[in-house]
């Protein structure tokens, strides 16, 4: 592998998605040759004492721009350009592709011999809009490769590109640690904590917007509970919907059925999904196309950790799961095909079993962190 510059915007301790799926990959390429340039986290003292003793843990070098956004203006091309020569990196990899991939140019004149872009779901949705897709049409011929989470994300993004780079794409999804995610994680204490010891237990993790779908499976709960009348939805995480959603709660008279835990420690979530029977988060497309989940990392972690998952027909989701195998997909929009499908597992601990060990199996064989690692080193 050339030693690399990581150039982005999603990077930690800025919690999400993309953010853990580069500290994943970086954490497993050589640290001396590689050197992450990232924006700020946030401002003031808080924001920047996060940030120092999480960077002071790393084992490779992070550069911090003082912007808490790095766009690609004159000042942060220049900047990285500096670094890629003060470092002596061959190669680039823009955490997400738009926009800082606009880059691209600019860094192959400072010496970059091989420059790889990342896409994600909001790449999926600049490719339907005439002005983002023009840039990243220009992204797709500034890079060697731009990378897509699934077949959904392939399929939009490759539209936007000229032929020649729409050919150049090659699948990088982010990974699972399924030594950290598996049967063993410690549900049962969690159901312990919670009071749930002994009952049906559905659970969601994921950040609470509308997108996910949580409001979908408050909704279902009514036909849940008349034929699971025990059952229990289990909310976990944190974010701007959880007001709405308990409200939801309280309005469709569930608010007794349904658990919200806030926000929780990184280090609790393989055992907040074991606290389950069953996974499930019916996410849908919103904006038009614009707000779409890109692939849905969570059903994996909840395939890996044994569960059966039911998950949203939006954008790259049914991507995370093997429909009838791992769980199932429904219109993340119905709260009658969500509750049949969760009513289904419920009632049956055999389909359960067999669900689950086939999710584990998948992920042991295509989605394990270090098989996907060592592919980024390929591109790079």
């Amino acid at each position: 592998m050339h030693k690399t510059l990581i150039v982005t915007n999603d990077f930690p301790p800025r919690p999400g998605g993309i953010q853990a799926f580069l500290h994943n990959m970086a954490l497993r390429l050589d640290p001396e040759r590689i050197v992450v340039y990232a924006s700020t986290w946030k401002r003031g003292r808080e924001g920047a004492e996060a940030t120092a003793l999480f960077d002071a843990e790393q084992p490779f070098q992070v550069v911090r721009d003082r912007t808490t956004m790095l766009l690609p203006t004159p000042r942060v091309t220049a900047r990285a350009a500096g670094l890629l020569r003060e470092h002596g990196c061959e190669s680039v990899w823009f955490g997400a592709a738009a926009p800082l991939g606009l880059m691209a140019p600019a860094l192959r004149k400072a010496g970059a011999r091989r420059i790889v872009a990342t896409t994600h779901g909001h790449e999926a949705g600049w490719a339907q809009l005439p002005g983002s897709r023009r840039l990243l049409r220009r992204i797709g011929e500034g890079t060697d490769t731009i990378t897509y989470l699934g077949e959904y994300t392939r399929s939009r993004i490759a539209a936007a590109l000229t032929p020649g780079a729409a050919g150049r794409m090659v699948q990088l999804p982010p990974g699972v640690d399924e030594k950290t995610f598996h049967p063993g994680s410690g549900g049962d204490a969690i159901r312990e904590r919670l009071g749930l010891a002994g009952r049906p237990v559905v659970v969601c993790v994921s950040r609470l917007v509308p997108r996910k779908g949580q409001d979908t499976l408050i909704r279902a709960m009514p036909a849940i509970l008349r034929r699971v009348p025990d059952a229990v939805l289990l909310i976990v995480g944190g974010g701007p919907y959880g007001k709405d959603l308990r409200r939801l709660a309280a309005g469709t008279g569930v608010a007794g059925s349904v658990r919200f835990t806030g926000a929780v420690p990184w280090e609790e979530l393989p055992a907040h999904y074991g606290a389950g029977d069953v996974f499930a988060m019916p996410c849908r497309t919103r904006r038009g196309g614009l707000d779409v989940e890109g692939l849905g990392i969570v059903y994996l972690e909840a395939s890996a950790t044994g569960l059966p998952v039911v998950a949203g027909d939006s954008g790259g989701a049914p991507d995370a799961v093997l429909d009838g195998e791992t769980g199932w997909v429904v219109r993340g929009e119905s709260p009658a095909q969500c509750a049949e499908r969760i009513v289904t597992l419920l009632e049956d601990p055999e389909l359960r079993r067999r669900m689950g060990e086939r999710g584990r199996a998948w992920v042991e064989e295509k989605w394990r962190w270090d098989l996907l690692a060592e592919h980024l080193k390929t591109l790079l």
